[in-house]
């Protein structure tokens, strides 16, 4: 459907099916069918549809629309929120543009940027919106908020969590941008860095120590008074308020821990000390809950995981996570509000659907890039040109920028036919006073055929927990916090008593990383994967003899009984160290694929390697790997779910 391209950033150029449908029907004498009937949308949204959409073909050039029709019988409803307006510019402004700034309380008034305040009284109306739509009967789940960037989604994230609603921002995210992440390395900065106060103070405004924003304000001015940092601060007990008292004592006891142990100890230590999971847990909203739990396990995990555990210092460890790159545990909360980009939300649907921020200027040109000019029935691009300026092309690019920038306007109203039709009886709209005027925007298409309320309460109870009549009440409801194992804690000073991992520990381990690195037969030469070999001898402290070992039993298991799970040919999806949430647990596949050959079609398979010649003989072994499985037939309920371990002999053993 050319109507719903929005993804032409990767170069996903809608003209390519245009030019595929002309062959059909001309070169091949094909029939060209098309329906413009839906199930979906309520009657309201889809008249709004075909408003919007024939204008936009009738003014803009959008060809190819019909208006369309709906077995729906609902009637649904189209409404706006009221704008966010833009506060008028200062007249106290200085000669140089510049706003006269009022001095502030730093301790009471926080410093905001104009853009964040309107963006967070954007997110706390459709928070107030969001809530009476669950007062009036739908769950939270059935709300769907929509943003043309995933940015505009983190405010509303925070505002339902004031109101206690569970909600979900459907894109990976990364593991340093959750929430309770950022507190435990803000506590580790502090640790590290004890005059880092703007880190103590969110790590005390955590769920693991929970102090109140008055017992801060006081910890500020003993500050103020002393000049020592607040890690000072809380070790003298005569300049503390109450509530703070053993506060000074717990930290000290964490930068000890944190002074002396690797990463992953030094967190395994504060985790247990502090019963940080179960302060966290109790402090999320039920259906956030699993998440929270499954981030904070993801974070000790990575403290291992990350460049193979070789950070010496949680200094380095912290660094490594604020570089990005680590994803967060992948969670689907089925009841939870589903906060998504445009993008995300293509093939999906809501009862109720949100769009935020739909006042919004023009794309502006683009200086220093690249043109291209491909035809889509044209074997090879006709033009390919660096320019400088799009504002000023040279003349030889007239033609092929005004198609560009028709394509843009195209895809921009693609987008919006996208987004409205993800609403199944209820559209909603909520903008923000741009600074300059828009004439053409998705606000201006719409707000004349939508119904304005007026502006939610900030504040409304929610009661967001399951209806069902065996669902307890959110005041009864009762969870399992699984502990975590208990783990040695050894000194880096007395690595006499670190037991050593077995030579058959460690060469198992240097099979896994091999296979995880190289995933197909000759997905390295000759020298790449010595020079692997070579890297991973000395990392896991291995004799030649023992890595050429490991090698043997990589090859084994790529050429054995399972070398059908290497040939693309016979897979439609294959993944290695592929990790899934489920029950509140962090699991991890060695490799999960899906097949495609003739027989076998749909079939997933859950593969586990080992270098123990009868991995089925260990009942431990049998139950993490049917544990696998069934993560994953929950995941593909109506598919066919195998596992099996692959040995190091090249034996393939299914699980029965």
């Amino acid at each position: 459907d050319p109507k719903q391209s929005i993804y032409r950033f990767r170069r996903a150029e809608p003209q390519v099916f245009v030019a595929a449908q002309e062959f059909v029907r001309e070169g091949m004498g094909g029939d060209l069918l098309a329906c413009d009937h839906t199930w979906r949308n309520s009657l309201a949204v889809m008249q709004t549809i075909n408003a919007v959409m024939v204008d936009a073909r009738d003014h803009d050039g959008f060809t190819g629309f019909r208006a369309h029709s709906s077995a729906s019988q609902a009637s649904g409803s189209v409404v706006r929120l009221p704008p966010i307006q833009r506060p008028a510019a200062s007249a106290s402004a200085s000669q140089d543009g510049a706003a006269a700034a009022p001095w502030r309380d730093s301790l009471l008034i926080p410093r905001e940027l104009p853009e964040e305040t309107l963006r967070t009284q954007e997110a706390r109306q459709a928070a107030g919106w969001i809530a009476q739509q669950l007062e009036s009967g739908l769950k939270p789940s059935e709300v769907m908020v929509l943003s043309r960037k995933r940015a505009g989604l983190v405010p509303l994230q925070q505002e339902l969590r004031a109101l206690d609603i569970p909600s979900q921002i459907g894109e990976k995210t990364e593991l340093i941008d959750c929430c309770e992440v950022l507190d435990i390395v803000a506590l580790l900065d502090v640790l590290v860095s004890p005059q880092h106060d703007l880190s103590l103070a969110r790590a005390l405004r955590s769920p693991l120590f929970d102090v109140s924003n008055e017992a801060l304000v006081q910890l500020a001015l003993a500050h103020s008074a002393s000049q020592l940092s607040w890690f000072e601060v809380l070790q003298k007990q005569e300049l503390l308020p109450s509530e703070l008292f053993g506060l000074g004592t717990v930290l000290l006891r964490f930068k000890g821990w944190v002074d002396r142990l690797p990463p992953h100890d030094a967190l395994q230590a504060i985790y247990q000390d502090g019963d940080l999971l179960a302060r966290f847990a109790a402090a999320a909203p039920g259906p956030n809950r699993d998440t929270v739990l499954a981030n904070l396990r993801a974070l000790l995990s990575a403290a291992l995981q990350l460049e193979g555990g070789r950070y010496a210092t949680p200094y380095a460890f912290v660094r490594a996570l604020k570089a990005g790159g680590l994803q967060a545990p992948a969670a689907v909360n089925p009841d939870a509000v589903r906060l998504l980009t445009i993008h995300g939300a293509k093939g999906l649907e809501a009862p109720a659907v949100l769009l935020l921020d739909t006042d919004t200027l023009e794309r502006n040109l683009e200086s220093m890039s690249v043109l291209v000019d491909w035809p889509g029935e044209a074997t090879a691009p006709q033009k390919f040109l660096f320019l400088v300026s799009e504002s000023r092309p040279p003349a030889c690019a007239h033609a092929a920028m005004a198609t560009e920038l028709a394509a843009r306007q195209r895809e921009e109203l693609n987008a919006l036919y996208v987004a409205m039709t993800r609403a199944g009886r209820t559209l909603a709209l909520s903008s923000i006073q741009p600074h300059l005027p828009t004439t053409r925007s998705w606000w201006q298409r719409l707000q004349a055929l939508a119904t304005e309320l007026p502006s939610p309460r900030a504040h409304i109870a929610v009661d967001h927990s399951d209806r069902s009549s065996n669902s307890p009440s959110a005041e009864t409801a009762s969870f399992e916090l699984l502990d975590l194992p208990d783990l040695p804690l050894f000194p880096q000073s007395d690595p006499a008593a670190v037991e050593e991992d077995s030579p058959s520990a460690r060469i198992g381990k240097v099979m896994h990383r091999l296979l995880e690195w190289h995933g197909g037969h000759d997905a390295a030469g000759p020298d790449a994967l010595l020079a692997l070999a070579a890297r991973l001898g000395r990392e896991f402290d291995l004799t030649p003899e023992q890595v050429a070992t490991a090698q043997v039993m990589a090859s084994r298991i790529q050429a054995g009984q399972g070398s059908w799970a290497w040939d693309a040919s016979r897979l439609a999806w294959q993944g290695n160290e592929v990790e899934l949430l489920h029950d509140g647990q962090t699991l991890r596949l060695d490799r999960l694929v899906q097949r495609q050959d003739a027989g076998h079609a749909g079939h997933w398979w859950v593969l586990d390697y080992k270098s123990a010649a009868a991995p089925q003989r260990q009942a431990g072994l049998v139950a993490q790997l049917r544990s696998y499985r069934t993560a994953v037939q929950a995941i593909y309920p109506g598919a066919p779910v195998k596992a099996g371990f692959l040995t190091g002999a090249g034996a393939l053993m299914e699980l029965d």
